[in-house]
Protein backbone atom coordinates (compact mmCIF):
# COMPACT_ATOMS: atom_id res chain seq x y z
CA UNK A 1 0.00 0.00 0.00
CA UNK A 2 1.35 3.45 -0.81
CA UNK A 3 2.45 5.57 2.16
CA UNK A 4 0.35 8.44 0.77
CA UNK A 5 -2.77 8.37 -1.41
CA UNK A 6 -0.91 8.30 -4.71
CA UNK A 7 -2.87 8.13 -7.95
CA UNK A 8 -3.58 5.22 -10.26
CA UNK A 9 -5.30 5.64 -13.63
CA UNK A 10 -7.15 2.64 -15.04
CA UNK A 11 -8.40 2.93 -18.61
CA UNK A 12 -11.58 1.21 -19.70
CA UNK A 13 -12.60 0.91 -16.06
CA UNK A 14 -16.37 1.24 -16.26
CA UNK A 15 -16.86 -2.52 -16.52
CA UNK A 16 -15.16 -5.90 -16.76
CA UNK A 17 -11.52 -6.29 -15.82
CA UNK A 18 -10.98 -2.54 -15.60
CA UNK A 19 -13.68 -2.05 -12.99
CA UNK A 20 -12.33 -4.88 -10.85
CA UNK A 21 -8.78 -3.56 -11.14
CA UNK A 22 -9.96 -0.09 -10.14
CA UNK A 23 -11.75 -1.44 -7.07
CA UNK A 24 -8.71 -3.51 -6.04
CA UNK A 25 -6.27 -0.61 -6.37
CA UNK A 26 -8.61 1.60 -4.35
CA UNK A 27 -8.74 -1.09 -1.64
CA UNK A 28 -4.92 -1.05 -1.63
CA UNK A 29 -4.95 2.67 -0.86
CA UNK A 30 -4.64 4.29 -4.27
CA UNK A 31 -6.74 7.24 -5.37
CA UNK A 32 -8.19 5.82 -8.58
CA UNK A 33 -9.00 7.65 -11.79
CA UNK A 34 -11.73 5.57 -13.44
CA UNK A 35 -11.51 6.19 -17.17
CA UNK A 36 -14.41 5.47 -19.51
CA UNK A 37 -15.27 6.40 -23.07
CA UNK A 38 -19.05 6.69 -23.14
CA UNK A 39 -20.74 4.76 -20.30
CA UNK A 40 -20.88 7.44 -17.62
CA UNK A 41 -23.51 5.54 -15.66
CA UNK A 42 -21.37 2.43 -15.22
CA UNK A 43 -18.25 4.48 -14.45
CA UNK A 44 -20.20 6.41 -11.86
CA UNK A 45 -21.33 3.15 -10.26
CA UNK A 46 -17.71 1.99 -9.95
CA UNK A 47 -16.76 5.28 -8.33
CA UNK A 48 -19.67 5.02 -5.88
CA UNK A 49 -18.68 1.48 -4.91
CA UNK A 50 -15.13 2.58 -4.22
CA UNK A 51 -16.24 5.55 -2.15
CA UNK A 52 -18.76 3.48 -0.19
CA UNK A 53 -15.90 1.12 0.69
CA UNK A 54 -13.88 4.07 2.03
CA UNK A 55 -11.71 4.66 -1.03
CA UNK A 56 -10.99 7.66 -3.24
CA UNK A 57 -12.07 7.72 -6.89
CA UNK A 58 -13.18 10.01 -9.68
CA UNK A 59 -14.53 9.21 -13.14
CA UNK A 60 -12.90 10.69 -16.24
CA UNK A 61 -14.32 10.46 -19.76
CA UNK A 62 -11.72 10.21 -22.53
CA UNK A 63 -11.01 8.44 -25.79
CA UNK A 64 -7.65 6.81 -25.06
CA UNK A 65 -6.93 6.31 -28.76
CA UNK A 66 -6.94 10.06 -29.44
CA UNK A 67 -3.79 12.08 -28.72
CA UNK A 68 -5.46 15.31 -27.63
CA UNK A 69 -7.96 13.40 -25.49
CA UNK A 70 -5.22 11.46 -23.70
CA UNK A 71 -3.20 14.59 -22.97
CA UNK A 72 -6.33 16.25 -21.59
CA UNK A 73 -7.14 13.14 -19.52
CA UNK A 74 -3.77 13.10 -17.76
CA UNK A 75 -4.02 16.85 -17.15
CA UNK A 76 -7.49 16.52 -15.61
CA UNK A 77 -6.43 13.58 -13.46
CA UNK A 78 -3.46 15.63 -12.26
CA UNK A 79 -5.59 18.65 -11.44
CA UNK A 80 -8.25 16.59 -9.60
CA UNK A 81 -6.36 13.81 -7.82
CA UNK A 82 -2.68 14.46 -8.47
CA UNK A 83 -0.18 13.13 -11.01
CA UNK A 84 -0.72 9.52 -12.04
CA UNK A 85 1.98 7.34 -10.55
CA UNK A 86 0.41 4.16 -11.93
CA UNK A 87 -1.19 3.78 -15.34
CA UNK A 88 -3.04 0.57 -16.21
CA UNK A 89 -3.61 0.38 -19.96
CA UNK A 90 -6.67 -1.84 -20.00
CA UNK A 91 -9.08 -0.29 -22.54
CA UNK A 92 -9.88 -2.43 -25.55
CA UNK A 93 -12.16 -2.44 -28.56
CA UNK A 94 -14.04 -5.12 -30.54
CA UNK A 95 -12.14 -8.33 -31.23
CA UNK A 96 -13.89 -9.90 -34.21
CA UNK A 97 -13.00 -13.24 -35.75
CA UNK A 98 -11.59 -12.49 -39.22
CA UNK A 99 -10.49 -15.39 -41.48
CA UNK A 100 -7.22 -14.69 -43.25
CA UNK A 101 -9.05 -14.63 -46.61
CA UNK A 102 -10.92 -11.55 -45.36
CA UNK A 103 -8.06 -9.97 -43.44
CA UNK A 104 -7.41 -6.33 -44.31
CA UNK A 105 -4.89 -3.74 -43.23
CA UNK A 106 -7.76 -1.91 -41.56
CA UNK A 107 -8.42 -4.98 -39.41
CA UNK A 108 -4.83 -4.74 -38.21
CA UNK A 109 -5.11 -1.01 -37.61
CA UNK A 110 -8.27 -1.51 -35.54
CA UNK A 111 -6.31 -3.66 -33.09
CA UNK A 112 -3.11 -1.61 -33.15
CA UNK A 113 -5.18 1.41 -32.21
CA UNK A 114 -5.80 -0.01 -28.73
CA UNK A 115 -2.67 -2.06 -28.16
CA UNK A 116 0.06 0.12 -29.69
CA UNK A 117 -1.23 3.66 -30.22
CA UNK A 118 -3.17 4.01 -26.97
CA UNK A 119 -0.38 2.70 -24.68
CA UNK A 120 2.09 4.96 -26.46
CA UNK A 121 -0.10 8.01 -25.93
CA UNK A 122 -0.76 7.14 -22.29
CA UNK A 123 2.88 6.58 -21.43
CA UNK A 124 4.01 9.75 -23.19
CA UNK A 125 1.44 11.80 -21.30
CA UNK A 126 2.18 10.26 -17.91
CA UNK A 127 5.95 10.08 -18.22
CA UNK A 128 6.97 13.66 -17.32
CA UNK A 129 5.39 13.35 -13.85
CA UNK A 130 6.79 9.84 -13.37
CA UNK A 131 10.31 10.95 -14.27
CA UNK A 132 10.04 14.00 -12.03
CA UNK A 133 9.11 11.77 -9.07
CA UNK A 134 11.52 9.02 -10.16
CA UNK A 135 8.77 6.49 -9.64
CA UNK A 136 6.19 5.15 -12.03
CA UNK A 137 4.36 1.96 -12.87
CA UNK A 138 3.07 1.38 -16.39
CA UNK A 139 1.06 -1.84 -16.54
CA UNK A 140 -0.37 -3.18 -19.77
CA UNK A 141 -3.18 -5.71 -19.97
CA UNK A 142 -2.20 -8.17 -22.67
CA UNK A 143 -3.51 -11.63 -23.47
CA UNK A 144 -2.33 -15.23 -23.60
CA UNK A 145 -3.85 -15.31 -27.10
CA UNK A 146 -0.34 -14.48 -28.32
CA UNK A 147 0.81 -17.92 -27.11
CA UNK A 148 -2.32 -19.74 -28.22
CA UNK A 149 -2.12 -18.42 -31.82
CA UNK A 150 -5.89 -18.47 -32.16
CA UNK A 151 -7.16 -19.03 -35.72
CA UNK A 152 -9.22 -16.18 -37.09
CA UNK A 153 -7.69 -13.79 -34.57
CA UNK A 154 -4.40 -13.00 -36.32
CA UNK A 155 -4.84 -9.20 -36.22
CA UNK A 156 -5.55 -9.32 -32.49
CA UNK A 157 -2.70 -11.74 -31.83
CA UNK A 158 -0.25 -9.62 -33.84
CA UNK A 159 -1.22 -6.48 -31.92
CA UNK A 160 -0.82 -8.29 -28.60
CA UNK A 161 2.65 -9.38 -29.71
CA UNK A 162 3.50 -5.77 -30.52
CA UNK A 163 2.25 -4.75 -27.08
CA UNK A 164 4.67 -7.20 -25.48
CA UNK A 165 7.52 -5.81 -27.57
CA UNK A 166 6.71 -2.30 -26.40
CA UNK A 167 6.68 -3.46 -22.79
CA UNK A 168 10.18 -4.92 -23.02
CA UNK A 169 11.74 -2.00 -24.90
CA UNK A 170 10.15 0.60 -22.64
CA UNK A 171 11.29 -1.29 -19.54
CA UNK A 172 14.92 -1.09 -20.68
CA UNK A 173 14.63 2.57 -21.61
CA UNK A 174 12.80 3.76 -18.51
CA UNK A 175 14.37 1.63 -15.78
CA UNK A 176 17.07 4.23 -15.05
CA UNK A 177 14.29 6.76 -14.39
CA UNK A 178 12.60 4.66 -11.72
CA UNK A 179 9.75 3.63 -14.02
CA UNK A 180 8.78 -0.04 -14.38
CA UNK A 181 6.85 -1.40 -17.35
CA UNK A 182 5.14 -4.78 -17.20
CA UNK A 183 2.41 -6.72 -18.95
CA UNK A 184 -0.27 -8.91 -17.39
CA UNK A 185 -1.53 -11.56 -19.84
CA UNK A 186 -4.89 -12.99 -18.75
CA UNK A 187 -6.27 -16.18 -20.12
CA UNK A 188 -9.98 -16.45 -20.67
CA UNK A 189 -11.56 -14.39 -17.89
CA UNK A 190 -15.37 -14.33 -18.15
CA UNK A 191 -16.86 -10.86 -17.79
CA UNK A 192 -20.19 -9.36 -18.81
CA UNK A 193 -19.71 -9.87 -22.55
CA UNK A 194 -19.19 -13.63 -22.08
CA UNK A 195 -22.58 -14.25 -20.47
CA UNK A 196 -23.86 -16.29 -23.42
CA UNK A 197 -20.88 -18.65 -23.77
CA UNK A 198 -22.07 -22.25 -24.43
CA UNK A 199 -21.55 -24.62 -21.52
CA UNK A 200 -19.56 -27.10 -23.62
CA UNK A 201 -17.00 -24.43 -24.54
CA UNK A 202 -16.58 -23.52 -20.89
CA UNK A 203 -16.15 -27.18 -19.92
CA UNK A 204 -13.56 -27.68 -22.66
CA UNK A 205 -11.50 -24.71 -21.49
CA UNK A 206 -11.56 -25.91 -17.89
CA UNK A 207 -10.47 -29.41 -18.93
CA UNK A 208 -7.43 -27.93 -20.74
CA UNK A 209 -6.39 -25.78 -17.77
CA UNK A 210 -4.16 -27.31 -15.07
CA UNK A 211 -5.90 -25.26 -12.36
CA UNK A 212 -9.20 -26.85 -13.50
CA UNK A 213 -11.18 -23.63 -13.37
CA UNK A 214 -11.68 -20.44 -15.32
CA UNK A 215 -10.03 -17.28 -14.12
CA UNK A 216 -11.79 -14.40 -12.42
CA UNK A 217 -11.28 -10.65 -12.72
CA UNK A 218 -10.00 -10.73 -9.13
CA UNK A 219 -7.16 -13.04 -10.21
CA UNK A 220 -5.99 -10.41 -12.71
CA UNK A 221 -6.53 -7.47 -10.35
CA UNK A 222 -4.37 -9.11 -7.68
CA UNK A 223 -1.39 -9.30 -10.05
CA UNK A 224 -1.91 -5.71 -11.20
CA UNK A 225 -2.02 -4.57 -7.58
CA UNK A 226 1.29 -6.33 -6.90
CA UNK A 227 2.97 -4.74 -9.93
CA UNK A 228 1.72 -1.32 -8.79
CA UNK A 229 3.14 -1.79 -5.29
CA UNK A 230 6.48 -0.97 -3.74
CA UNK A 231 7.14 -4.70 -3.53
CA UNK A 232 7.42 -4.88 -7.32
CA UNK A 233 10.04 -2.16 -7.66
CA UNK A 234 12.60 -4.65 -9.01
CA UNK A 235 10.19 -6.27 -11.49
CA UNK A 236 10.20 -4.77 -14.98
CA UNK A 237 9.95 -5.90 -18.58
CA UNK A 238 7.97 -8.94 -17.50
CA UNK A 239 4.96 -10.66 -18.95
CA UNK A 240 2.94 -12.45 -16.27
CA UNK A 241 0.36 -14.92 -17.51
CA UNK A 242 -2.75 -15.25 -15.36
CA UNK A 243 -4.38 -18.31 -16.88
CA UNK A 244 -4.16 -21.24 -14.48
CA UNK A 245 -1.28 -22.76 -16.43
CA UNK A 246 -3.26 -23.00 -19.66
CA UNK A 247 -0.25 -22.16 -21.85
CA UNK A 248 2.47 -24.11 -20.05
CA UNK A 249 4.91 -25.24 -22.73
Amino acid sequence: MPNTPSVALVTGASRGLGATIARRLAAEGWAVAVNYRSDAERAGAVVREIREAGGVAEAFAADVTDEASVADLLARVGDTLGPAEVVVANATGPQPIVPVEDLTWQAHLDQLLFFVKSPTLLLRAALPAMKARRRGRFIQIGSDAFDRALPGMSAYVAAKGAQLGLTRSWARELGPHGVTVNLVAPGWIPVERHADLPADELAGYVADTPARRVGTPDDVAAVVAFLASESAGFVTGERIAVNGGHTIA
